[in-house]
Order: C-alpha cells, then sequence, then structure tokens
C-alpha cells in the first residue's frame, strides 16, 4: 500500500475513531504496514465535531498529520462543510448517505454515498454505522484486503457486539462492491445519490 492520507469526521457518537482505529489495525497488524492516527473532537461526549487523521503506508510514516487527505469519509453535514475543501483533488470522497448534502465541490473527486445509517438501523443497532463504512471503505478504495479489515472489526469491538459488528462490515462491503462507478450529479444538482 502507497502512503495514503485519510480523514474520517462527523459528530461525536458515529464511531468516526473507531473507524479509524479500525483501518490502521488493519493495516499496521494484519498488513504488517505502518500507521499514525490523530483525533481530534469537541468537548461534547456525544454530538459534538469529531475527527480522526489515519496515514497507512508500507513503510514507516515520518509526518503523522494529514496535510491533503488522499480518502475522506464524511459522516455529517458539520463535518463536510468544514473539511471537504482539503481533500485532494481527484481524491476520493466517502459520505453518508442521508446525512450529507454534497455541493461545490472543487478538484474533481470521486464521491461514492452509502446509507450507513439506515443499514445499521436495518441491522438493529444504529452504533454499528461505522462498521457499515468500514466495509464500504474497504470494498471503495480496495486500500486494505476484506480480511485484514475483518480480523481488526472483530479485534477491535466487545466479544457481545462482535457478530453484529461483522454483520454490518459485511452489508458495507457489499454495498460497496455493488457499485460500478462513482457517482456525478447532473447539472445544478447538489446531492449524490444511488437511486
Amino acid at each position: 500500500m502507497r502512503l495514503t492520507e485519510i480523514r474520517i469526521a462527523g459528530f461525536g457518537g458515529q464511531g468516526v475513531i473507531l473507524s479509524a482505529v479500525v483501518l490502521g489495525k488493519a493495516a499496521s497488524i494484519y498488513e504488517n504496514g505502518f500507521a499514525t492516527m490523530t483525533q481530534n473532537f469537541g468537548p461534547e461526549a456525544r454530538g459534538g465535531a469529531c475527527s480522526a487523521q489515519l496515514i497507512v503506508s508500507d513503510s514507516p510514516v515520518l509526518y503523522p498529520y494529514v496535510t491533503r487527505p488522499d480518502i475522506m469519509v464524511i459522516l455529517s453535514q458539520e463535518a463536510y462543510q468544514r473539511f471537504a475543501p482539503e481533500l485532494k483533488p481527484g481524491g476520493t470522497l466517502i459520505v453518508e448517505e442521508d446525512l450529507v448534502r454534497v455541493s461545490d465541490l472543487q478538484g474533481d473527486p470521486k464521491v461514492y454515498s452509502v446509507p450507513a445509517t439506515r443499514f445499521a438501523e436495518e441491522l438493529g443497532k444504529r452504533m454499528v454505522l461505522n462498521s457499515v463504512m468500514v466495509g464500504f471503505f474497504t470494498a471503495i478504495t480496495q486500500l486494505l484486503t476484506p480480511d485484514a479489515v475483518r480480523k481488526a472489526v472483530a479485534d477491535s469491538v466487545p466479544p457481545t457486539f462482535r457478530e453484529l459488528n461483522l454483520k454490518a462490515f459485511e452489508k458495507g462491503f457489499a454495498y460497496g462492491t455493488s457499485l460500478e462507478a462513482p457517482l456525478r450529479p447532473e447539472p445544478g444538482e447538489l446531492t449524490y445519490s444511488k437511486e
């Protein structure tokens, strides 16, 4: 895996930090690569702004801070407004379909959306939306092997929620592999949607 800068952002309670931990663990432990992760969150425990910056590489990471993300995962509108302009031109933008309205994009990014919250609710627990998103991320980016990420998911959640989180990962992964190309809006359209 080449050096890749990733930012995951949303609000507290969406599992933003855990998503970055899972992906970093997959890269560093299960793929024998290297990863650094830094995090940022507001004073509120839940509902406040939250972001994680992850760098993965096949060689040691010399600078641990994301400067221009290659990949951005956005789970809230506030996070989109704040961080989307930082995405590298031609980068990959992954958004939570029901919570983020995409507009005014610069740099011709590849945009993908997934109804992660809806899928998590269908599985019975909204809190697994981050595992849905991690599965979708794995399918779309092909940066990490699915097996490495599955192992990292299983290793990063409490045993009582392991099966549910793995189901959520598979749901997101299957949805991601079913997409053929990034979504593009019609002229004047502000949102991206698979439907």
